[in-house]
């Protein structure tokens, strides 16, 4: 089997096209504690048309570094398209495509009021699973003030 490191790949960004973006961005910096990665960004023209096939496109945003990982850690990438924006189905956890980001927090019960009270919503009920491993895991999926879906989740048990 060839080293799936061969090419020096690495985990760089995921992506997320918000209606507002700086709302967006604001909901995930004050519920996870995510940070801006300076500077703004402002992109337009006909290389951007090009490399992404959307006529005429111009986008902004920024990125946010995700936390629990550092300086160098990955970020989250929020834009929103000038023009052209498709908007997107009803969420659902069984949406084809990418499906959701998860957050591992101490208390997911307290977590999701968080998210409630940042004008997120609610798609499921806190549960508690048993894993194959021993160990428990305490999970909901809940969604960002755009509907985006985000899983809280905590972990315990034999080395958690």
């Amino acid at each position: 089997m060839k080293d799936p490191t061969a090419h020096g790949a690495r985990f760089g960004h995921v992506n997320v096209i918000a209606r507002d973006w700086r709302r967006l961005a604001k909901f995930y910096a004050e519920v996870f504690g995510c940070e801006l990665v300076p500077p703004e960004r402002d992109y337009a023209g006909d290389v951007l048309a090009r490399g992404t096939s959307v006529p005429g496109a111009s986008l902004r945003g920024a990125h946010l570094r995700l936390p629990g990982h550092g300086e160098g850690g990955p970020t989250i990438e929020i834009y929103t398209y000038g023009t052209n924006t498709a908007r997107a189905g009803a969420p659902a956890a069984n949406r084809e495509g990418w499906g959701h980001v998860a957050f591992a927090v101490d208390d997911v019960a307290q977590a999701r009021e968080a998210v409630l009270a940042a004008d997120g919503g609610q798609l499921g009920e806190v549960v508690t699973t048993q894993t194959a491993d021993g160990r428990r895991v305490t999970w909901v999926y809940v969604t960002d003030p755009e509907g985006n879906l985000v899983e809280l989740q905590s972990w315990s048990g034999p080395d958690a």
